[in-house]
């Protein structure tokens, strides 16, 4: 057990994080008195810091001071601020070992006509456009009561639904985007059968999508073709039966865990995520990476700050610009609209202790674990690659996460330390609490308290290998608590880009 309630993560940090509420006037290390009430998440510092000075955590810079700062304040929004810093990398420490028994595990999944595994078994209810929407819930609605009940190998009907396809340009981005996302959902190797449902006279038409794929179990139709919303509703009860037909005969079957794709997601994060759920989610990311599987590191404007740790460990020159280019994308971007990167801690962030982008971004990249960085993707391109990648997409959850499944995600794994709720089907979904008051107060939510490693009661090593048992276990069929609640229906949400007409 860790009798302080403070943690030092690094021998060149200037500051020290509190794991419990810390009361002014506590003598601390360093034979250090607080002079201020230190929360949870939130940092003190643990010398005298001169103004303009570089606040140092993780062994890297978060910030400036914008005043002095004397040894024991709380070193927070008030007197420290975002400047664009990048301290070297740290000397490289390797990955956590995997033993040859755990490169060697196996899951029970699916296996697909086209050799693809799969760790779940639904039936995907797509919408190409906003006007189909309410039919697809329709549809969805009707065939989980009707035709579920009757094939046990189906997981459910799952509708995918937007707030996009007309109104928008028929090229650029924006379109591009969306074509590429709905696609990836549509080929989506968790999805046994796909219905793709257009209304019929929308900018994203129905043919952009083929067949969606070969076989009875990927059709479509339009709403206009089909006589109106009641009719399209009972014509594709008549398809999805057909559908059901081919599919609701699977069964699961041992398959390496190199071939589980998971999509690496934090949201709500607090001053222990970076020091608790990240790093132990970064060795279960090691541990699968050396199994040959895929990890999927993703949210740009959170790694802004700290991309040069995850550049240095990019396995090529070319891998590394691709990054590069990533990040001053999203630099012209943000200025365009007048904003900046450090706009991104939100309020939730910042009360958990949290303070600027830097600090969030060095916590945020520890999701990835220490394995090199093999690719770099753009937003909801399929994923070909093993080991660790990197996705461009947004910082926000549901849009992050939804160009992750495009991509290929076949499960997400997701840190919190406010308590973010969350689903993604058809791709299963557990969530990490990064302290164990958030565990306790939304138990039904967190599939596992990772405040145990602050507490001293567990090592990061450990926690990192009860996720890799959970990923395991999650991916042959145990559901987790997102799932279990019913998340999933409205969590889809393309990355909306260019114009609205």
């Amino acid at each position: 057990m860790n009798n302080q309630p403070w943690i030092i993560l690094s021998d060149g940090d200037n500051v020290a994080v509190a794991t419990a509420p810390i009361a002014a006037g506590t003598v601390v290390d360093r034979s250090l008195t607080t002079r201020a009430k230190i929360d949870p998440g939130h940092k003190f510092a643990l010398s005298d810091i001169g103004l303009g000075d570089a606040v140092v955590k993780y062994g890297q810079a978060i910030g400036r001071t914008t005043a002095d700062v004397k040894a024991g304040d709380h070193v927070h929004s008030h007197n420290l601020h975002f400047e664009n810093d990048r301290l070297s990398a740290t000397t490289s420490i390797p990955p956590e070992t995997a033993t040859d028994a755990e490169k060697a595990r196996t899951f029970m999944g699916y296996r697909r006509a086209d050799g693809r595994a799969a760790t779940r078994n639904y039936i995907g209810i797509l919408a190409s456009v906003n006007c189909s929407t309410t039919v697809c819930r329709a549809i969805a609605e009707e065939a989980n009561r009707t035709l579920l009940p009757h094939y046990d190998g189906i997981d459910g009907f799952v509708p995918i639904v937007h707030d996009q396809g007309c109104g928008m340009s028929s090229t650029g981005d924006g379109m591009h985007i969306l074509h590429r996302t709905l696609a990836g959902y549509a080929r989506h190797v968790n999805f046994g059968g796909v219905l793709m449902i257009g209304l019929g006279c929308e900018v994203n038409q129905l043919t952009l999508y083929g067949q969606s794929g070969a076989g009875a179990s990927k059709r479509h139709f339009n709403i206009q073709d089909a006589g109106g919303s009641r009719r399209a509703v009972n014509l594709a009860m008549g398809v999805l039966k057909e559908i059901c037909e081919e599919v609701g005969t699977a069964r699961r079957e041992p398959i390496s865990v190199s071939e589980i794709i998971i999509g690496l997601q934090c949201g709500g994060s607090d001053g222990l995520s970076g020091i608790t759920a990240n790093p132990a989610l970064g060795v279960a990311a090691d541990l699968l990476a050396a199994a040959g599987g895929t990890a999927i590191l993703s949210e740009t404007s959170e790694i802004y700050g700290a991309e040069h740790l995850l550049r240095s460990r990019a396995v090529s020159e070319d891998v590394a610009a691709k990054l590069d280019a990533k990040i001053t994308w999203w630099e012209q971007y943000v200025a365009l609209h007048g904003a900046s990167l450090d706009n991104n801690p939100s309020p939730g962030n910042k009360r958990g202790g949290l303070t600027t982008i830097l600090e969030k971004s060095l916590g945020a990249v520890a999701k990835g674990g220490r394995s090199p960085l093999t690719d770099v993707y753009g937003y909801a391109e399929r994923v070909t690659g093993r080991g660790l990648v990197f996705m461009d997409t947004p910082g926000y959850d549901p849009v992050s996460a939804t160009g992750q499944v495009a991509g290929g995600a076949n499960m997400i794994a997701f840190t919190t330390g406010r308590g973010s709720c969350f689903g993604s089907r058809p791709a299963p979904s557990f969530k990490l609490a990064s302290n164990s008051a958030l565990y306790q107060a939304m138990e039904e939510d967190m599939d596992i308290d990772c405040g145990t490693i602050a507490t001293g009661e567990t090592t990061i090593a450990a926690k990192g290998r009860e996720i890799f048992e959970l990923i395991i276990e999650t991916a042959s069929g145990k559901k987790t608590k997102s799932e279990a609640f019913g998340y999933g229906d409205n969590e889809f949400v393309p990355w909306h880009l260019g114009a609205t007409l």
